[in-house]
């Protein structure tokens, strides 16, 4: 699955120029949507969400939503409420006590009830497709996985079933949207949090962009601003403890031995954090990723999108996406708190780490 969802999302654009007018496309809608607030204050939460899910939205079913819709929203309320839900001690009760915590009410049921509910979305969004389908002319991901299932192979069967279609669409649409839009939400409240940090973007933009639209090519003449985005992942640590992994076989590990078939939580944080690489850890500091002329450097602790053979399949898309994202509402916008509010870097609870809720206010600079 993973094999065919790496070579899948590279034909629909990944990593190329194709998907990178999308962003762009899309990162207009966003500037226009916070331009309605005429910089009044407003929670970026929703219609961030809702940009960055139309991303991976048109690779998965070659559509887009309007900030608006009642789909959409539904969606991502779903996935946001189980996110904050799985960082809730009764999920660690159930994962300890999973028998007698069938026997009790509590959050856990909200959660497979939002399952079954997004489940079920997905289910009819495949049926649909499938009637509609041509082999001979694929738009999307489910487009291609359908016709896989139709080419009579034993792999159609063992793994092009409809069991895997639905996890594989549901992992990809979740984390596709969650973690990067928690990112770019961290990076706007880390900008109103440093205002002279801001004030140093928008420099760098006008240098290098000025009035144009941001593209993938301005990156590497843009130090600075790429530092910045290095140092918004490092400190939001959005996905401290990664995600579980599974030992294929018995292992021997300093010492420990660990049977095949293990649970694995490779903690991001520990290393993110970690005092031999970072400077300040604890501390929001674009110069970790800054030498001593101002040039960009590589920070080999910098991992949050974990590392070897099972790293996150969307790494290039997320990239992208942050970047575009990031540039053409800093090139558009000045961000500031609402007065007199203090800003909080806590993160919230929650299965990631994202901002607790915060309004900004978005000044037009043009």
């Amino acid at each position: 699955m993973r094999r065919f969802t790496l070579s899948t999302l590279r034909d629909y654009g990944m990593g190329k120029r194709t998907i990178e007018d999308r962003i762009i496309e899309e990162s207009e809608c966003l500037v226009q949507k916070f331009k309605s607030y005429k910089g009044k204050p407003f929670d970026d939460l929703t219609c961030i969400n809702a940009a960055v899910a139309n991303i991976i939205v048109s690779i998965l079913l070659s559509h887009r939503f309007d900030y608006e819709d009642p789909t959409i929203l539904k969606l991502i309320g779903l996935i946001n409420e189980n996110v904050r839900l799985f960082g809730s001690p009764w999920v660690r009760l159930y994962n300890s006590f999973p028998l007698l915590m069938d026997w009790l009410p509590g959050p856990h049921r909200t959660i497979f009830r939002n399952m079954r509910e997004f489940q079920k979305f997905l289910r009819a969004t495949f049926t649909k497709q499938k009637k509609e389908l041509d082999v001979n002319d694929q738009r999307n991901l489910i487009d291609a996985f359908l016709a896989k299932q139709q080419e009579g192979k034993p792999e159609s069967t063992e793994y092009y079933h409809n069991e895997n279609l639905t996890a594989l669409v549901g992992n990809l649409f979740a984390a596709g949207m969650e973690t990067t839009s928690t990112t770019l939400r961290w990076g706007l409240l880390l900008m109103m949090k440093y205002p002279e940090i801001q004030q140093k973007v928008h420099n760098e933009i006008e240098q290098v962009i000025g009035s144009a639209k941001p593209q993938m090519e301005h990156r590497k003449q843009m130090p600075y601003t790429d530092a910045v985005i290095h140092e918004i992942q490092r400190f939001g640590d959005i996905a401290p403890n990664s995600v579980p992994h599974s030992t294929s076989e018995d292992v021997t590990f300093r010492g420990y031995f660990i049977p095949k078939g293990t649970i694995i939580f490779p903690l991001l944080h520990s290393v993110l954090r970690d005092k031999a690489y970072f400077k300040k850890p604890d501390e929001f500091y674009p110069e970790h990723f800054l030498d001593s002329k101002g040039h960009f450097k590589k920070n080999e602790a910098f991992i949050p999108f974990s590392i070897g053979k099972r790293s996150c399949a969307g790494e290039t898309l997320a990239k992208m996406e942050l970047f575009l994202f990031f540039t053409t509402l800093l090139q558009n916008f000045t961000f500031q708190p609402t007065p007199g509010a203090k800003l909080d870097l806590t993160p919230a609870l929650g299965s990631t780490n994202s901002p607790k809720p915060f309004k900004i206010c978005a000044i037009s600079r043009t």
